[in-house]
Order: C-alpha cells, then structure tokens, then sequence
C-alpha cells in the first residue's frame, strides 16, 4: 500500500488526526457515539474513571472505564456529513500507522454504538420510554455514493423496493440500505424495538418539515409510513445512521444505532422529558458493551 499523502491525512503537529485531535492510544475499542456534545459527560458521569478528555469544535472524547472495561464517549455533532469525519478518522487512528502513513498490516475492528433521539415514523411506538435499534439503515443522504465500493455493503433489493414503493424523485439522493452490526444488534439491542431507521440530510424539509418552505415531496413521510419490506418497517428517521453503517461496513467496523423516540410525526406528539430515558439507555448500553463477546 501507497504511504498517505499529508494533505489526505491530515495531522496536527503533535500527532493527532485533525477534527478528533485524538492519538492512537487515547481511543478504546468500544465507542459509544451521540450527537450531542453535553451528552459525552453524561456518559463518563458513569465512568470508574476517565483517563484522557478531548474538545476540539462539536467533537469532545472522554476515554475511561465502567467497570474495568475501557469505552470511548465521543460526540459526533448533528448529520452524516460528521459522521464521514469522525468514521475515516477513527478508523485511521486503529488502522493506520500514523508515523509512516502506512495502513497496518492487522486489522483492528471497532464497536461502535450510537445512542441518539429520533422522530417514530410509526403511529404505534409511544414518545419516551421507547427505544428503537436500526437494523437496517435507510440513507437519503447519498454520501455512500461518493466511495468506490459502496456497492458491495448496500442491501441493493431492499434499497429497489423503497425507490419504487416511495415513488422516489430522481433529482433527489439516491437511496441505499445498509444493515446493521448483527453481533451488537443481537447483544447491545436485546429486548428493543427494531426497524428501519431512516437517514435524512436534514431536519426540515428533507424530514417532511414544512415552516415557511413549501416541501418538493409532499407525499415523502407518507410513502416512507407505508412501506413494508418482508415484514422490515421504517420506524424512526434520525439524521447519522446510514453513513455510520455504511463506512463501518466498508472500513470493517461493528455499527449500531438505538434511539430514543422524542416524537411521534405520525400523531403529532412531541415530548422534551426524555432525559431520564436517555441515562436508562446509556446505563443499559454500558451494561451491556461490558459483557460483549469478543
């Protein structure tokens, strides 16, 4: 393999990768993601102890351990976009050499578990004490389009059956679905709702906002409500989730997403109380990323 340009990986003086300004052994295996940068010490409020915290912009890292086990909080800042920084430049911090800028010959694979808030796209999942695990990401975003293997992690039958079901515009994204991690689906997302969860490049018109802009695709959450796939339903849309399974799946990393629903688009219902859902999921997460096989 080529060495890697500086202007490609980009490092500060000290030797840490750019936007995360974090170096190789500050990063644990196990890393919980959250939008929300106040939500990290939510997280390391758990912590037997924390041994390295970072701030750099929206992306703040707190490395400790819960329960002897070593586990990364780290905020990624709101949208897919994020995720493409933060995805490469963890991957890079456990996959590159960063001295030589050569990619190490083992590979180090990564749990990475997302705990953020979403809108439910289905009237019968209740606002608050509900969480929803995607097992399958649906991207409207289109950033997996930009990277040469997309192909070989999109669910290419699934993503056919939403563009027709969905009556999708062709000057919008394309859609892809990709799955999710079955080893933490299975053990961090034991006894949660699952779904589709739907991966939206916004929070107003491309989620079916309107304000004081008129929609394009009026007929969008409707479509998306509606769809059913061999029993597969689109439950949530939140605003990360596809890019994180997707460059998982292609950098060889394990991804999944559990959110909390906030919102119900379909009844209208929103609900502001949902911190103490929000600590009962990273308390259970934590529980769980203890016990996780290897």
């Amino acid at each position: 393999m080529p060495r890697i340009p500086e202007s490609q990986l980009v490092l500060h003086h000290d030797g840490s990768v750019y936007h995360l300004r974090l170096k190789p052994h500050q990063l644990a295996q196990s890393v919980i993601l959250v939008g929300d940068p106040q939500r990290v010490q939510k997280i390391s409020g758990f912590f037997d102890r924390i041994e390295h915290e970072v701030a750099n912009r929206e992306i703040i890292t707190h490395t400790g351990t819960f329960k002897g086990k070593r586990i990364t909080a780290l905020s990624t800042g709101m949208g897919t976009d994020n995720i493409d920084i933060v995805l490469n430049e963890l991957d890079a911090l456990v996959n590159i050499d960063l001295e030589t800028r050569m990619t190490k010959p083992t590979h180090t694979s990564l749990n990475l578990v997302r705990l953020g808030t979403s809108g439910a796209l289905q009237a019968d999942i209740p606002v608050g004490d509900s969480f929803v695990a995607g097992e399958q990401a649906l991207g409207l975003d289109g950033l997996l389009y930009f990277y040469e293997q997309a192909a070989q992690v999109i669910d290419h039958k699934m993503t056919s059956a939403f563009t027709t079901h969905a009556q999708w515009p062709g000057n919008l994204p394309s859609p892809y679905v990709v799955a999710a991690s079955e080893k933490l689906l299975n053990h961090i997302a034991a006894g949660y709702r699952r779904g589709i969860t739907a991966t939206s490049p916004g929070f107003y018109g491309p989620q079916g906002r309107a304000l004081r802009l008129a929609l394009a695709f009026k007929a969008m959450n409707h479509n998306m409500e509606s769809f059913d796939y061999n029993g597969h339903k689109i439950t949530n849309f939140e605003m990360e989730s596809s890019a994180l399974y997707g460059l998982s799946r292609l950098l060889g990393h394990e991804a999944l997403t559990i959110c909390v629903i906030i919102a119900n688009r379909v009844t209208e219902k929103f609900s502001d109380q949902y911190q103490p859902f929000m600590e009962k999921l990273i308390l259970n997460t934590l529980d769980r990323l203890v016990s996780l096989p290897a």
